[in-house]
């Protein structure tokens, strides 16, 4: 049976983590309990090792000290899709990807893996777009896709980098209200961010500066 994490339970934690990159440390002896059912923000100036520390705790990048570790499921929206635009798909196959998640990729969608996918397109209002190549959409379409994509997967853990960069004032506020209810889904999310209202409604907010944590408050 599966059983909902505990609200504010750790969802991941990282303990004394170091990542060194083309010479330098750009993650210096980090310690941090992300958790379930808040809202954590990694702010901090450009170079600081924000995005660094997130695919760290998304599991892509082994810190080379230090541990990482996480429990749950895991949905990582990137700041920049991945996704060629040569590649004949569409947005619906996109998002799709995020369902595979629970399912095995390639394997036949179930009837709540379809509901997961459409209620992903509503919640972003980009059903209209389902049938659209991907390549063919706007920046700030293509990352309210994606982000579409990760909530098809009903992660335990969200995250999110730069989500709303570049995205015009209703599209930045969609996405803002969809971070809020995954967190009082029960979900962690950890959303990396310049955005002046994304860091007002963190729960948690840390600030980096050259790979360190300098701060580290409840908001």
């Amino acid at each position: 049976m599966h059983r909902s994490p505990t609200p504010f339970a750790p969802a991941a934690r990282l303990r004394a983590v170091h990542v060194h990159l083309a010479g330098r440390d750009v993650v210096r002896d980090v310690d941090l309990d992300v958790r379930h059912g808040a809202v954590t923000v990694i702010a901090g100036p450009n170079g600081a090792g924000k995005s660094t520390l997130l695919e760290v705790i998304a599991g892509t990048r082994q810190p080379s000290t230090g541990t990482r570790a996480a429990t749950g499921a895991v949905a990582f929206v990137p700041q920049r899709a991945a996704v060629s635009d040569r590649l004949p798909v569409t947005v619906r196959d996109v998002v799709t990807v995020g369902a595979w998640g629970r399912t095995g990729p390639w394997r036949r969608l179930s009837a709540d893996d379809r509901v997961a996918v459409d209620d992903a397109l509503d919640r972003l209002r980009i059903t209209d777009l389902a049938g659209q190549p991907f390549g063919s959409l706007s920046g700030g379409q293509r990352q309210r896709a994606l982000l579409a994509q990760g909530l098809a997967r009903r992660a335990d853990l969200l995250l999110l980098d730069e989500p709303t960069t570049g995205l015009d004032a209703d599209s930045a506020e969609r996405i803002r209200t969809v971070m809020r209810a995954e967190a009082d889904r029960g979900a962690a999310v950890v959303c990396v961010s310049h955005d002046p209202a994304v860091i007002a409604a963190a729960d948690h907010l840390v600030r980096l500066d050259e790979g360190c944590v300098v701060a580290s408050v409840g908001v």
